[in-house]
């Protein structure tokens, strides 16, 4: 009996239970013990022994222990030795292994061959080895000549018209499937649409058949569009908690529903109400939960409550990446009381999230990243610490997203501890020393030229400027500052500067050490401006920097410095500060730049005064006259007298343009010279 106890040849009791239930192979059996007069010990022929299904007398497992009487006098036991455990080598003949060799080969071609008869009997099992077969070719475009997958094409579709539905569900014809429609024309793509009608749910909760929808949609048009996500109404709450249909829902809603659509898709997280009744208004339909809450007042307590379920449900799920879920989270935040319980709440269950995903995932659309700058705005100084810790290691992308840059602005604005701010943000940023290494100048010089990177670099500087801001990214701003003026303590004037003592210095040095790569873009030339004006501490490396430009020798440093880029950057460092469309006049730095008197003097060093006068550098010449403190207005005005002749030559030059389709020509000579030619005239001083 398996699990019994029997008395050992030598005396020992033997608990069984070691071999209980293990499958072992023959075991020799000493010659000592064995021999061909002993009938009681006997060696198994068969290759292998079914233990699990059968009992053998004491327990033993197929293995039969000699009696006391048959024992050789001297004679040694050798116990049998369980397969898996280390030991000699088994000294069972050749022949029992080739034996059970070729028992196994013959098992498997056995089971292979009933496979292959459980797949043939299948339905359309001929239709899918085939399709299979022509994917497989498909599948290689680069390997399969055009003229040729047309055909493989027109065949794949002869054999799945009509049975579409029959091969979507099977993980294997499915890519079948994907291939027809990735290689079809509009109108077979509208009839697998049409054939797959009923069935959009289904399979976005399929593992496999998602991907089909998924590539349906990317394929399809606006007919395939508006058949596919229809079929999603009345179920957003219960497919959104779906593991497998949440992805390919949030994405139908992030990437081609419709606003009407993605409206009737957010309005389901509010209740089952929304599910089940649809909008009675003839007009289109709106997913702001405020203008509903108006309509209805009485619903606030169960509408806010089924939304907070819903969103807690996902957070705790750790599926915080979902779009229409950070669009759900803004809903919500916008229709609760500030200061309240709600309000409390709700910032604690987005810092629930330990593992910091929920912030991280919320920074990088365009609702989520609304939702974390209303939680630093209303947020504790404690909050937004915390908040501040979970973008570690984050900041710099963060800086390079279109949405992601707007979280940096508000900690900017909102965190009165300008030293954390400063410890958390600038080391990623810009870098952790004014000094900058090789590797963290070139990073720098990137960040400033891309259209996102350069906008928490120049903000402090710049301020509100549409000149590096967007609107969406100034409307944030004002909302942040409205609510900043009853949850900050500091002047923002003073936390503003305390900031820029901190993120100057790199700027500065990167400045003098590379202003001949700066001044090759447009957004280089800016970037130079805003920190040449705002930045605090030593700017005199930097400005003996951008006077060097003009002595270059490199090609095209000089040719850059021709561009208007360029020439709008020299002018407003000469004039000393930014020019005010309002009130058109310069509104001069502080500490005033005095950039003027360097300029000038290395312009005439070099003799080049009337070439910049009648170049592409015709303004910064202006600035020079216009310049508060230019000391050298007399000695410019005798150069520009001396060259008059210049100034009126190119003043006067004509330059056809096609500025409309008649083909009119309009004199336009250099609008700088024309100026300069202005107030040499205007100068009544004699001429020397």
């Amino acid at each position: 009996m398996s699990g019994s106890k029997r008395k050992h040849p030598s005396g020992a009791v033997v608990q069984n239970d070691r071999f209980k239930k293990q499958k072992h192979l023959p075991v020799p059996v000493p010659e000592s013990i064995a021999s061909d007069s002993d009938p009681e010990v006997e060696t198994d022929s068969d290759p292998i022994v079914e233990s699990d299904t059968t009992e053998h007398s004491g327990g033993d497992d197929g293995v039969s222990w000699p009696s006391d009487d048959d024992r050789t006098p001297g004679a040694t036991l050798v116990l049998p030795k369980a397969e898996g455990i280390k030991g000699k080598k088994s000294t069972a003949p050749a022949n029992d292994s080739n034996h059970l060799s070729t028992a196994s080969k013959e098992a498997h071609a056995k089971q292979k061959t009933l496979a292959q008869e459980r797949k043939a009997a299948k339905p359309n099992a001929d239709s899918i080895a085939r399709t299979k077969k022509l994917w497989e070719r498909l599948r290689r475009k680069s390997h399969v000549p055009l003229e040729e997958r047309k055909k493989l094409v027109t065949e794949l579709f002869d054999i799945i018209t009509g049975h579409v539905k029959d091969f979507v569900l099977k993980h294997d014809s499915v890519r079948v499937v994907q291939t027809a429609i990735k290689y079809a024309n509009l109108d077979q793509r509208r009839m697998i649409a049409r054939e797959l009608k009923g069935e959009y749910r289904a399979l976005a909760e399929s593992r496999y058949a998602k991907f089909l929808l998924g590539k349906l949609l990317v394929h399809g048009d606006k007919d395939i569009r508006d058949l596919i996500v229809p079929e999603f109404y009345g179920h957003v709450r219960r497919l959104i908690k779906h593991p497998e249909a949440s992805w390919i829902l949030d994405d139908i809603y992030r990437g081609v529903a419709t606003p009407s659509q993605k409206a009737i898709m957010l309005r389901e997280w509010y209740g089952a109400e929304f599910a089940i009744f649809k909008t009675q208004s003839k007009g289109s339909v709106s997913g702001d939960l405020k203008m509903i809450l108006q309509d209805h007042p009485e619903k606030r307590k169960p509408v806010m409550h089924a939304l907070h379920e819903l969103i807690n449900l996902l957070v705790q799920k750790k599926q915080t990446g979902f779009t229409m879920l950070h669009d759900a989270m803004l809903q919500y935040f916008l229709n609760v009381t500030p200061s309240s319980e709600e309000m409390t709440e709700y910032v604690e269950l987005l810092k629930g999230d330990e593992e910091g995903d929920l912030f991280k995932n919320l920074a990088f659309t365009k609702s989520g990243a609304r939702v974390v700058c209303l939680a630093l705005a209303y947020g504790t100084a404690k909050d937004r610490k915390q908040i501040l810790r979970v973008y570690k290691n984050t900041v710099e992308q963060l800086a390079y997203d279109v949405n992601g840059h707007r979280v940096i602005l508000a900690a900017y604005d909102v965190i009165d501890d300008t030293v954390l701010t400063s410890k958390s943000i600038f080391p990623e940023l810009v870098s952790k020393s004014p000094e900058l290494e090789e590797k963290q100048t070139k990073a720098l010089l990137g960040g400033v030229t891309h259209l996102n990177a350069r906008i928490p670099m120049l903000y402090l500087f710049a301020g509100k400027s549409k000149a590096i801001l967007s609107n969406e990214d100034i409307e944030s701003l004002d909302e942040v500052h409205s609510i900043r003026a009853t949850t900050s303590k500091k002047d923002p004037a003073a936390r503003r500067k305390e900031l820029l003592a901190h993120l100057s210095p790199p700027l500065l040095s990167l400045i003098a050490n590379n202003a001949e790569v700066l001044v090759q873009s447009s957004f280089g030339c800016q970037f130079m401006t805003e920190i040449m004006l705002s930045a605090t501490g030593n700017r005199d490396p930097a400005l003996k920097a951008l006077i060097a430009l003009t002595r270059s020798n490199i090609p095209e440093v000089k040719q850059a410095l021709g561009l208007p880029s360029a020439g709008r950057m020299l002018k407003t460092l000469v004039q000393g500060g930014r020019f005010n469309p309002q009130t058109r006049s310069v509104e001069l730095a502080e500490p005033p730049l005095m950039f003027h008197d360097p300029l000038y003097a290395s312009l005439q060093a070099q003799d080049e005064v009337l070439q910049w006068a009648v170049g592409g550098n015709s303004f910064v010449i202006v600035g020079l006259l216009e310049a508060n403190g230019f000391g050298h207005r007399t000695l410019l005005m005798d150069t520009l007298r001396k060259g008059k002749w210049k100034l009126e030559k190119a003043a006067s030059q004509s330059v056809e343009q096609k500025a409309s389709k008649k083909g009119e020509k309009s004199q336009a000579g250099n609008r700088g010279s024309q100026l300069l030619l202005e107030k040499v005239n205007e100068d009544k001083r004699p001429s020397k």
